[in-house]
């Protein structure tokens, strides 16, 4: 892939991510406007989303989202890391199925999605 398009693509995706937080907002205030900015941010960073946060673990990100973000928390039910659950969440509002299987509980990536986030 050239560079050009790789950059497009995660632009793309930058934008969707805060979009999509933008949307899910508790309240319209400058500090989750700017929360909302910092989490898309990150969700470009290699890691897991709380360590390229620069958070101590993803409990502290779990409550973050819960609290500023209280219907997107709602809908990862299952405790999915959260940048497979943001581009998730992506591939659904698109109507692009992105699941091996019917049920995550079924799916050969279960450990992938939902396992532990050592740091």
């Amino acid at each position: 892939m050239a560079p050009q398009a790789l950059q497009k693509s995660e632009c793309d995706e930058f934008s969707e991510i805060l979009e999509m937080l933008l949307e899910h907002r508790a309240d319209k205030n400058e500090q989750t406007h700017q929360l909302s900015y910092a989490i898309a941010t990150a969700s470009m960073g290699e890691n897991h989303l709380w360590q390229d946060m620069g958070l101590p673990s993803r409990k502290e990100l779990s409550e973050l989202m819960t609290t500023h973000f209280p219907t997107l928390a709602a809908k990862n039910q299952g405790d999915m890391k959260w940048k497979k659950f943001f581009y998730r969440q992506l591939c659904e509002r698109a109507d692009v199925p992105i699941c091996k299987s019917p049920h995550c509980a079924d799916c050969c990536d279960f450990n992938v999605c939902f396992g532990p986030e050592e740091g």
